[in-house]
């Protein structure tokens, strides 16, 4: 029988190659190739019937299944980024940068789940058991039934997550546990795909839920193999400024809730604080109306989120003049100044343009771009808007403004917090909101000519 041919797959695209290589052609990364064993030929006619797998039992659309159990860990925060509580058997990976409170969070939440009855078990594979002690301490969780142990070796952790059978298991990282049957150092392509398939696999055949912490790169997205986010039930990612205290828990991957949901944590001496109304705290340092100050009404997964857009225009000495910003997209940006130069005739040449999202809050949804279009100009006419008004809408290429969704919400949370004032796109379902006298616009020079008198 001939010999099955070796191939050498990439861990990130999935490409297939004949021979080993330091760079993927497909995709250009690098030191992502690896040796797979390929699948067996399978047995040959004769003995087919007697090689036969089981009958996979299967079901209609129709057949209702009864929703998963969870557990709640009393962290609210927490709770709503992963759906309503954790859900058994589930495989989490949280990933962040360095320091900014991963450990912290799941040390909290490790102690949460044992307070409210869950048999909860911390793996540290980056500290010794005394540091995690004196972390403890510090946050007021030496009382707390947490068990704990600090191991890198795989099937030393499965052998005593079998015997220990704990509701929720914690590994602090991903990245420091090593198989000994896979041949390559911690922390390589290898391992963590090969540490993460097992412990998915255990999650899923004892019950017990598992969480992993992952490190990022300096992309942002969580070092290892692109597999392991398809492997896991959720992906949470921890964001934040080390120069502010608030600190983002945002799902990108969720089966069991919705995705882009976020918790928002404010950074103590003690730990990590819940923030109940994000909107009044990213908005509580408000100075007088200044210009380029607007505030935008966002949603972040199910929860509408007030946050106040800066932008500073000034000349530059510079040939090419500088586009910074802190926590956009900044090819939107280039978009909005292309808009407003092409369909407004405001240019922005010879300028620098400086854009910040108050409070360390990172916003990706479109509906900002009316409040950045409006706190850019804002900036250059030297114009400060009303301190009381709320602006949202997504423009387009051609200068129009195009309704978003869950409108009637972005202005029950202005309301709420004393605004009076909306600027949204023509055509938005408003519905009735008390107190709130909403304007709508139906294109971006429409906002100039009425707002700044120009256009």
């Amino acid at each position: 029988m001939a010999k099955p041919a070796i191939r050498f797959v990439c861990a990130e695209c999935g490409a297939t190659h004949s021979k080993w290589s330091g760079r993927c052609d497909s995709c250009g990364a690098w030191n992502t190739i690896s040796e797979e064993a390929p699948l067996s030929a399978g047995p040959g006619k004769k003995s087919l019937g007697a090689a036969r797998g089981r009958t996979v039992p299967l079901g209609d659309l129709a057949t209702e299944d009864a929703p998963p159990p969870r557990m709640i860990s009393g962290m609210a925060e927490l709770d709503r980024v992963l759906g309503d509580g954790l859900v058994e058997a589930s495989a989490v990976m949280v990933g962040g940068d360095p320091g900014i409170g991963k450990s912290t969070l799941l040390l909290q939440a490790a102690a949460s789940f044992a307070r409210a009855g869950s048999k909860a078990i911390y793996i540290s594979g980056e500290e010794a058991t005394s540091q995690v002690r004196m972390r403890a301490r510090r946050l007021g969780l030496a009382d707390a039934p947490v068990k704990l142990g600090a191991e890198t070796n795989l099937r030393n952790i499965l052998t005593t997550l079998e015997a220990e059978a704990p509701e929720v298991a914690i590994l602090d990282s991903i990245q420091t546990l090593w198989s000994d049957t896979v041949d390559s150092a911690p922390g390589s392509v290898s391992q963590v795909r090969a540490c993460c398939h097992e412990l998915t696999t255990f999650a899923k055949r004892s019950g017990t839920s598992v969480i992993l912490v992952g490190h990022v790169t300096k992309e942002g997205q969580i070092a290892g193999p692109r597999v392991v986010e398809h492997m896991v039930d959720t992906v949470l990612y921890f964001e934040g400024e080390r120069g502010h205290q608030f600190r983002i828990l945002r799902a990108v991957k969720n089966r069991f809730g919705a995705a882009d949901e976020i918790g928002v944590f404010e950074m103590t001496g003690g730990g990590l604080a819940e923030v109940g109304n994000p909107s009044a705290l990213f908005l509580s340092g408000r100075d007088a109306p200044a210009p380029g100050a607007v505030v935008f009404a966002g949603i972040e997964g199910t929860r509408p989120v007030l946050c106040e857009v800066q932008a500073l225009v000034a000349p530059s000495a510079l040939a090419n003049a500088r586009r910074t910003v802190v926590g956009w997209d900044s090819s939107r940006l280039s978009m909005i100044l292309a808009v407003l130069e092409a369909r407004c005739g405001i240019p922005f040449i010879g300028l620098d343009v400086y854009l910040n999202i108050a409070g360390g809050l990172r916003i990706s949804e479109p509906a900002a771009d009316l409040a950045v279009a409006a706190a850019l100009l804002s900036a250059r006419e030297d114009v400060a808007l009303p301190p009381d008004m709320a602006i949202f809408g997504e423009i387009s290429l051609s200068g129009a403004l195009r309704p978003v969704g869950q409108t009637e919400n972005r202005l029950k949370e202005a309301a709420k917090l004393g605004f009076t004032k909306a600027l949204a796109p023509a055509g938005s379902k408003t519905g009735t909101t008390a107190g709130l006298s909403v304007q709508q616009m139906p294109d971006l020079a429409t906002v100039v000519g009425d707002m700044f008198g120009a256009g």
